[in-house]
């Protein structure tokens, strides 16, 4: 399989950056940090990984990310607009070729009318695009079940990018 298979996501994705030549950060709200910590799990992951930001206040938003506080007033914390402006600003902050970000509601409480717990906003950053995928875990998942599920599907999600990004090793 070309792709990142769920069971070894993390350590595809580690492989597919290596051999590309690709560098990945993080920026986390809801995750609280686990997509850094699957990926510094696997030996060898600072040869790919920059380093990750938890920016779980508007405040380290706006300050460490460059989150606009225009985004968060009118599109709110938890939006397509504020995890894209995430990965934007981890990616040109850390220097990496590639940034995720999460944002959204883990529950038990929290959602609103347009999204309901359970709802995560995952961007992925690199140099050709910023895409954004609204993730629903499934109704009456717990906290952990969110999270991890997010971040399972952040990990598939940069997979996907490094499979298509342009930077490649010369060999």
């Amino acid at each position: 399989m070309n792709g990142c298979p769920r069971t070894t996501g993390a350590r595809a994705l580690l492989r597919l950056c290596a051999q590309r030549g690709l560098t990945v950060a993080t920026a986390e709200s809801c995750t609280g940090g686990l997509i850094a910590k699957r990926l510094t799990d696997l030996a060898g992951s600072s040869a790919v990984f920059c380093g990750g930001l938890v920016t779980y206040t508007n405040e380290l938003k706006m300050r460490l990310l460059g989150v606009s506080e225009e985004i968060l007033r009118l599109e709110s914390e938890v939006s397509p607009a504020c995890a894209m402006a995430m990965a934007d600003g981890a990616r040109a902050r850390t220097g990496a070729d590639l940034a995720v970000s999460t944002t959204g509601f883990a529950g038990p409480g929290g959602g609103n009318d347009r999204d309901r717990v359970g709802t995560v906003y995952i961007a992925v950053s690199s140099r050709e695009r910023t895409v954004c995928e609204r993730f629903l875990a499934p109704v009456g998942s717990t906290r952990a079940e969110v999270r991890r599920l997010a971040a399972a599907r952040a990990i598939a999600l940069l997979c996907e990018a490094a499979q298509s990004s342009e930077r490649q090793v010369d060999r």
